[in-house]
């Protein structure tokens, strides 16, 4: 099997370019060094998101978006394609790195998704780490408190061939206290079977219309090539919806592909045993 993880840093442009470039050459490295080393691909892709998620120049974890009330609250969902497991949180408040709380979800596997102040008190009773609120706030979304499409995320295929996925996001700016986009639900966002892996970014509302993560899988079985898939599938989104989006999949062979909106670039990175590249 050839082993495989492909990285998106959100649909933009984006401010930060130079930064954002080395953050994403970090990520697929994190991600990549656990698959070279016989890793599974679901550690991979916690891994890849993890460091986004840290990094402020994305919306993800700290440097998050701030909504209408300027706070941060954090989404992110992981599946394993070989066992169709999945955990997924949402609107949270103080979770620095909410891809951790989603897997852990995953892993107990009583529930799929938990939000609000319900996940909260299933990550304080798990002793999972939380931070002041307001140290997820960065000087710049402050200052800038503008519309912002970064959601992260991450897919991957290790060495037995099993797929996984991830996405983590702090939404967009100024949304509604509570509002839950695509990136949480599994089929919109997020989406792993054992043929393809999928992450997506964008208008969020219009993604989740799309169902754009699962359509994407099922149209791979009809044409299993991730490019053509990838192109397809946000054709179809600009067709039927408003808004702009990006996607990117991986299947069980180790094949890779991406696309965004016409007039976007979505930051990527892509690790195989061929080497590793960093573009748009």
């Amino acid at each position: 099997m050839s082993i495989a993880v492909l990285v998106h840093g959100g649909v933009g442009p984006h401010d930060f370019q130079t930064a954002r470039e080395q953050g994403m050459e970090k990520a697929v490295q994190a991600g990549y060094a656990i698959l070279e080393a016989g890793g599974e691909s679901l550690d991979a892709v916690q891994a890849a998101v993890r460091v986004l998620e840290d990094d402020p120049t994305f919306n993800a974890g700290t440097g998050s978006v701030l909504n209408e009330l300027g706070e941060v609250e954090t989404d992110a969902a992981l599946m394993d394609g070989a066992t169709r497991r999945a955990g997924a949180v949402g609107a949270l408040h103080g979770v620095g790195n909410p891809v951790d709380l989603a897997r852990l979800l995953l892993e107990e596997g009583r529930h799929v998704l938990l939000v609000g102040d319900g996940a909260l008190r299933y990550a304080r009773q798990r002793h999972f780490p939380l931070v002041e609120p307001h140290k997820l706030v960065t000087a710049a979304q402050k200052k800038h408190w503008a519309d912002h499409r970064g959601t992260v995320g991450a897919v991957a295929v290790d060495h037995r061939g099993h797929l996984a996925s991830a996405t983590s996001t702090g939404g967009i700016a100024g949304k509604h206290p509570g509002r839950l986009g695509d990136t949480p639900l599994i089929g919109s966002g997020t989406f792993a079977d054992s043929r393809l892996a999928v992450s997506c970014t964008g208008d969020g509302e219009s993604i989740i219309r799309m169902v754009l993560a699962h359509e994407a899988a099922c149209r791979y079985r009809e044409v299993p090539d991730p490019s053509r898939v990838a192109r397809e599938a946000i054709e179809r989104f600009g067709l039927e919806v408003t808004g702009i989006a990006g996607i990117i999949l991986v299947d069980s062979g180790g094949r890779a592909g991406w696309a965004s909106s016409p007039g976007t670039s979505m930051l990527h990175g892509l690790a195989t045993p061929e080497g590793l590249t960093v573009g748009y």
